[in-house]
């Protein structure tokens, strides 16, 4: 049975992942089928674009255009309702309450939160805490959510700003920690929700919405470059990769 660690780094350019300074990044892009050109959702808001990489459909279907949740219009199975139903037990560390809202009540076996506004570096207590959860009971499916890059380098010190890149250097750390221990046991998918100019994002530019997105594990080529791949696509690789079937709502294609 595969398993999969999905790791998100809130409002990670390519261009940020490439000059952050970390030498992990060269490792990452050598072990996975990848692409520094992948595209989100608009608006490219965190909530809208989290809620479409886990549903598969953009935000005009799933009907949320803010960072405020609403019940959908249309009942409409994410993947962590697929992984439910299929069996599988899913794990989710974040550092942003409103995301709670991407998986529906009870399809959850294991969570923490942990405010990115009360203190500093939750991205590293979040990694601890995932590491330790998959040491002790290996969940079948583990995401990790990162949110110093977005809310501490982007909106605090600008995109592409010293602190930005310093905020993702020290995400592709804790990346790296989690390859480290993990890679043999999991495929491991790394990708953003969002890029983001000046100290703002949401709008169609380019640097708002270009994503990178890399998928590591057996199924994938080592050193492949992606031709075309959207933040809708993650969710079918996902069920692919762990043999769930697709909710039928779902828009995107699978990558493995």
């Amino acid at each position: 049975m595969e398993k999969v660690i999905l790791i998100s780094i809130d409002g990670m350019r390519p261009d940020g992942f490439l000059n952050c300074g970390n030498p992990f990044i060269n490792d990452i892009m050598a072990n996975a089928t990848y692409t520094l050109e992948g595209k989100t959702v608009f608006p490219s808001v965190t909530l809208p674009c989290h809620l479409s990489l886990f549903h598969s459909v953009p935000p005009e279907r799933h009907g949320i255009t803010t960072n405020t949740y609403i019940p959908f219009a249309r009942p409409l199975n994410g993947l962590f309702e697929q992984l439910k139903l299929a069996g599988k037990t899913s794990a989710m560390y974040y550092g942003w309450e409103a995301l709670r809202d991407v998986a529906r009540p009870l399809s959850l076996k294991y969570s923490a939160y942990i405010s990115a506004m009360a203190e500093e570096h939750v991205d590293d207590r979040l990694t601890d805490l995932a590491i330790d959860r998959i040491n002790k009971t290996k969940p079948d499916f583990v995401f990790l959510y990162m949110v110093d890059t977005d809310e501490h380098g982007g909106h605090g010190h600008g995109w592409m700003s010293e602190e930005y890149l310093g905020c993702i250097n020290k995400a592709i750390a804790n990346v790296k920690r989690v390859y480290d221990l993990f890679h043999d046991e999991y495929t491991i998918i790394i990708t953003a929700d969002h890029g983001g100019h000046d100290r703002t994002h949401g709008t169609t530019m380019d640097e708002d919405m270009t994503i990178p997105m890399f998928y590591i594990g057996p199924r994938f080529e080592k050193g492949k470059v992606l031709e075309k791949s959207s933040i809708l696509d993650i969710a079918p690789t996902i069920a692919t990769i762990m043999g769930v079937p697709f909710a039928p709502e779902w828009e995107g294609e699978s990558k493995a």
